[in-house]
């Protein structure tokens, strides 16, 4: 079934009393039909949505509120397709979507954001689009809805609608907060089940001011969500309230959320020690990871560490959980023990201990919020690295790709394909390599120096701890957990180091301490046990980032040979059919593949050479004289060309070239993705003309990359005596 889509957004209105008869007159308000409004003032970047079957009525009331009357232009959005299920799912939408854009400040609440499940919802999937594309078009908002997603603000929004799960959740927390029957709340759940989410949420939540809300459209869910608010907002009149966050990265990138949301400031979230700032104690303290919380152990602070625990009367075992339990009346813990990464880490047995005091509680998030694949991959990958998998077929999901990867260079340019599409992909790995680039370790490390060397392609550690994933270079970096973990990702490409492997007559995961290069990870752990459960939990965090896929490799043969039992191998198949020697018809039915790098000396007469591969072009590609194919390495042209393609060029016929991609040949080039003095790069030419005529003064050969380590070739004066122009780039073709 499907439906023809009409969204009209209206006209302009000045929002103002003496509009309310051209208001009125809108066919959609006059009808009183569903309908969702968007008040905002361009001047100061401040804007409400709404949505009503009686939008008169409601705009009238809005009228009369001193911060609504701050906005001056109403637009009216409706549609025949409109009902009330549909609007309040649009409205729903358009908060989320509008804060993230970052347009506009929102006058709207938090309050009673859930995902609608309502009759025929597949059928209204593309309203909200189509209502996208009218703003843009009205330039209302700039921002595509894919741009949006995979921004910071989108994905750790306060305005995140929930899930039923998670909305039960917070109704639980409010009461328990109100009701004193519990001063202490934890929040378990795996990754990827939006605990970040329902934290950001909960704080903006108790930071609204409730008292001028119009509830006559409200259920009783958001009732009682707003009764709660005001008696915690009655106990707490000037609650002091903080986000906990250990983890330096997503630290970062929560206080630039909060940076971007009324009623919220970057100093609300904190580190552990900062919780000892205040005069008094916090009123309520709400502890992101709180796995990540640290003991007296194995960090680069142990004197600012013990000074913190003396300030309490605490000695060396005293921990972060006590600094925050000490400094405030309530806390609200989100936990996960299965992402416990180091010996410094809080022991489980102290969580324990306090999940079984009389004032704590403990509420469970059950449903997978960030992998396409849901609960299903999220077990599987704990049975896998658990060895526990009793199923022998391999994983397969519709929804999710998870693909194995035998050659680093195909799944590096598989990966290109989907940053391309999709942005936000990015490799991971184990700590299976020394940081040699550590810019705190060597301030002006070599330009070549790199970490990684997989399958001939070589790369840094993420060069900061800082919003890693959002950095200008993570593309061509590899991250690790410390600037992943609690990041969601569209695809990860997750690498198993040499430290982790497995042998298949004992059926256990093998670890080899000393291929582990994280000092702090694996310093005071005696038992090679316990270091395992560290490691393991590294990988399994690591496979959960990913929204819509992961990509594997691993370095180590038996773990290599043990994954591909359990995971679909890609399969690097040759794209182009070849022909046999009595089928060839040079440039009638076939174009030849070259070789770069056994080609030298071998482009004067491609028609001359019986020892050259012949292939069936793509149906769009005619086999004209002068195609030839060849396959394009390395990530120097990458803009353009993804690593491993297969291009088509076009023998040079002279003329101007400057612009132009070409692939180039001279004994004065040095290019290791390619065969001895050849290369493909962007043509720019210097002439200059006398007398004579003109002659070229310099050529410069232009890497077309994202990643800075790329620079031009210049060739000049000898340098030219040899030089030639084999072929011009003509399109990318697989």
């Amino acid at each position: 079934m499907s439906f023809e889509l009409a969204i009209e957004v209206s006209e302009q209105y000045p929002f103002h009393k003496d509009s309310l008869n051209r208001i009125e007159q809108n066919p959609w308000v006059k009808n009183q039909w569903p309908l969702v409004y968007f008040i905002r003032n361009d001047n100061i970047k401040v804007a409400y949505v709404g949505e009503s079957t009686n939008a008169l009525s409601r705009i009238k009331n809005h009228l009369g509120n001193p911060q609504r009357c701050k906005l001056d232009t109403i637009s009216i959005i409706g549609s025949d397709k409109f009902n009330k299920s549909a609007t309040l799912d649009i409205e729903s939408k358009l908060i989320q979507y509008i804060i993230a854009e970052g347009a506009y400040k929102l006058q709207n609440g938090n309050y009673g954001l859930i995902n609608h499940n309502y009759y025929q919802q597949d059928l209204y999937k593309n309203l909200f689009k189509e209502v996208w594309n009218k703003l843009i078009e009205r330039r209302i908002v700039t921002k595509s809805l894919a741009e949006i997603e995979n921004s910071e603000l989108f994905k750790y929004s306060p305005y995140k609608a929930l899930n039923q799960d998670q909305y039960d959740s917070v109704l639980e927390i409010l009461e328990g907060l109100t009701s004193k029957k519990y001063s202490r709340i934890f929040i378990s759940g795996s990754a990827g089940t939006g605990k970040t989410i329902l934290a950001t949420y909960l704080i903006k939540l108790l930071n609204t001011n409730s008292d001028e809300l119009q509830t006559d459209d409200f259920n009783e869910d958001e009732l009682k969500e707003i009764e709660f608010v005001k008696n915690f907002r009655a106990k707490y009149p000037n609650a002091k309230i903080g986000l906990v966050v250990a983890m330096t990265s997503l630290r970062e990138s929560l206080e630039h959320v909060f940076r971007m949301i009324p009623g919220l400031k970057p100093s609300m979230v904190i580190n552990p020690s900062d919780t000892f700032k205040l005069r008094e104690k916090y009123d309520l303290l709400v502890v992101d990871e709180a796995h990540r919380l640290r003991k007296y152990k194995n960090i680069s602070w142990m004197g600012a560490f013990k000074k913190n625990n003396e300030k309490l009367g605490l000695d060396d075992t005293g921990t972060e959980l006590d600094w925050i339990i000490a400094n405030s009346k309530n806390q609200i813990f989100f936990y996960d023990s299965a992402q416990s990464v180091k010996p410094s880490d809080v022991d489980s047995e102290r969580f324990n201990l306090l999940l079984n005091d009389d004032n704590s509680v403990c509420l469970e998030l059950k449903s997978q919020m960030r992998v396409k694949g849901g609960n299903n991959y999220i077990q599987f990958v704990d049975d896998l690295l658990q060895v526990n998998r009793v199923e022998k077929d391999r994983y397969q999901d519709d929804k999710y790709e998870l693909l194995f990867f035998d050659d680093f260079n195909v799944l590096r340019r598989e990966l290109i394909k989907k940053e391309n599409e999709f942005g936000l992909c990015r490799m991971i790995a184990g700590y299976s390599w020394p940081w040699v680039s550590n810019p705190k370790l060597n301030p002006t490390p070599h330009s070549g120096t790199t970490d990684i060397d997989l399958d001939g392609l070589s790369f840094k550690w993420n060069s900061t701890d800082k919003d890693w994933i959002n950095s200008a270079n993570a593309f061509n970096e590899v991250g690790c957990i410390h600037t992943t973990q609690g990041y969601d990702l569209n695809y990860a490409a997750v690498i198993f180091g040499k430290e982790i492997d497995y042998d298949k007559k004992s059926n256990t995961i093998l670890i080899y301490p000393e291929k582990y290069f994280d000092l702090n990870g694996k310093k005071g752990v005696p038992d090679i046990n316990v270091l395992k459960s560290y490691i393991i939990n590294i990988y399994k965090t690591i496979m959960y980032r990913g929204i819509k896929g992961t990509y594997v490799y691993a370095s180590n043969q038996g773990l290599r040979d043990y994954l591909k039992d359990h995971i679909v191998t890609y399969k690097n198949e040759f794209p182009f059919r070849i022909l046999s020697d009595q089928d060839i018809k040079p440039y009638i039915n076939c174009i030849p593949l070259i070789d770069i790098s056994a080609a030298a000396g071998k482009f004067s007469d491609l028609q001359s050479h019986s020892e050259l591969t012949w292939i069936e072009p793509p149906f769009s590609i005619s086999a004209k004289k002068g195609y030839f194919v060849c396959k394009v390495v390395g990530e120097s042209m990458n803009k353009i060309i993804p690593n491993g393609s297969y291009c088509l060029f076009k023998q040079d016929e002279g003329g101007s070239r400057n612009g132009k991609i070409v692939l180039v040949q001279s004994t004065s080039i040095k290019d290791p993705a390619f065969g001895s003095g050849y290369t493909v790069k962007e043509y720019n030419s210097k002439k200059v003309i006398s007398d004579e005529g003109w002659k070229h003064e310099s050529i410069v050969l232009k890497p077309l990359s994202t990643m800075d380590e790329y620079e031009n070739i210049e060739l000049s004066e000898d340098d030219l005596l040899n030089f030639k122009v084999v072929g011009v780039f003509d399109r990318v073709i697989a």
